[in-house]
């Protein structure tokens, strides 16, 4: 992990990470604003899920197609012109939620370029037994940012003569130092040249996982755990202004402690060899502890109760990320590295697709039993990956220490 390469792309990836959690709290605190209601917020992000669920597997594919260095280069400059845009229009007061909705897409558009080839660009720039590190700290280092951007955004957008339209002025100024930074990489130009078109490239990665039973076993538990888990992020702003009244600097804190969590799970996680050692056991302990935290998100009465459920829910998160991600790029080629990637970005986008239909059970039911029941399905879909793996441990044993 000492390559110049590695190094461009921890502190690019540090810096568009930030000005992304930064301006995903204006982003909330604007839509609550505009519409008041958890409907609205779950609308955003649709708009995320929707554009993501179509860009993804476009993004996988042209990181395997095309060299990565360019694929990263263009996704920054989306972030980079979408939050510039946006920041404009809260600026010139004449932001609307139509707007909020655009730039939701626009940046999922992005993600869903940006997120696999950084990650299938860390297997070249690191020897073959540093990915499993690699992965961890560059997903330490993103939720970090978690830590810091949030709580900065909420602070920021509190002041008048700052506020949500300099947040997203400031994510559009890291981006572009971000950008900067990506042209001291190596291309990054795929091993052999195209011969296929996209659609047969996508479909061929899809006969890939079908092929290798414990790669398909890890991408339709990851896609499960974040569509069902990971949106209680959409709600945050609702519970830190209706339930525990801690308006916008609350929420970046509670942003943030989960981002806390996530660091401290990756400081300690490489001490714990096991962790890196026995991937599957990991993910299985990971999505059970998220599901526990999440019921406990719903039934925290008070906001330090809170604090400490998003504690754990940021640490069990991201050792059930940074294992299923090193764990696909161990079982995959390097030739299929972006697509299975993109597999991963997959369920973000479909998080986001879920956080509407979410947002309405919740106006419909409560919040806190909404974030009850999306706990217990995380619990369900990891015993059902422990299920299958306990089924076919004979298959899966030869990578169980990979």
């Amino acid at each position: 992990m000492e390559s110049d390469g590695y190094r461009r792309l921890f502190i690019s990836a540090s810096f568009v990470i930030f000005g992304v959690m930064g301006q995903s709290v204006a982003r909330g605190w604007l839509a609550k604003d505009l519409t008041g209601s958890n409907a609205g917020l779950g609308g955003v992000m649709l708009a995320f899920g929707v554009s993501m669920l179509i860009a993804t597997p476009w993004g996988g594919v042209a990181a395997d197609r095309f060299p990565k260095r360019s694929v990263l280069l263009v996704a920054v400059t989306l972030l980079v012109a979408s939050s510039l845009v946006t920041g404009l229009a809260v600026v010139a007061g004449v932001i609307q939620y139509w707007m909020l909705l655009v730039a939701s897409a626009v940046q999922a558009a992005a993600f869903a370029a940006y997120l696999p080839a950084r990650i299938a660009f860390i297997a070249e720039v690191v020897e073959a037994e540093q990915i499993g590190p690699a992965v961890m700290l560059s997903q330490t280092a993103q939720e970090a940012m978690r830590v810091v951007a949030p709580a900065l955004a909420g602070v920021f957008v509190g002041f008048s003569w700052f506020g949500a339209g300099g947040v997203f002025l400031l994510s559009a100024g890291t981006s572009t130092i971000a950008a900067a930074v990506l042209f001291g990489l190596p291309k990054g130009e795929p091993r052999a040249a195209p011969t296929r078109s996209p659609f047969a490239e996508m479909a061929d990665a899809y006969q890939y996982v079908r092929s290798r039973r414990a790669l398909g076993l890890v991408a339709l538990t990851t896609i499960g755990v974040v569509v069902v888990g990971f949106p209680y992020m959409t709600f945050l702003p609702i519970l830190a202004d209706e339930r525990y009244d801690v308006g916008a600097g609350g929420y970046g804190l509670m942003s943030g402690v989960a981002g806390l969590g996530a660091v401290i799970a990756g400081v300690l996680a490489p001490r714990g060899r096991w962790m890196l050692q026995r991937p599957w056991a990991t993910i299985a302990a990971a999505g059970t502890a998220l599901g526990v935290a999440l019921i406990a998100l719903g039934a925290a009465l008070t906001f330090p109760l809170a604090l400490g459920a998003l504690l754990c829910i940021g640490a069990a998160g991201l050792v059930f990320q940074t294992t299923t991600q090193s764990l696909m790029l161990t079982l995959s080629d390097i030739e299929y590295h972006g697509r299975m990637q993109s597999m991963v970005v997959l369920g973000f986008s479909g998080f986001g697709l879920a956080a509407l239909p979410l947002g309405l059970l919740a106006d419909a039911v409560t919040l806190e039993l909404t974030l009850a029941l999306m706990g217990g399905v995380v619990l369900l879909v990891t015993s059902a990956f422990t299920a299958r793996r306990v089924q076919h441990r004979r298959q899966l044993v030869g990578v169980e220490l990979a």
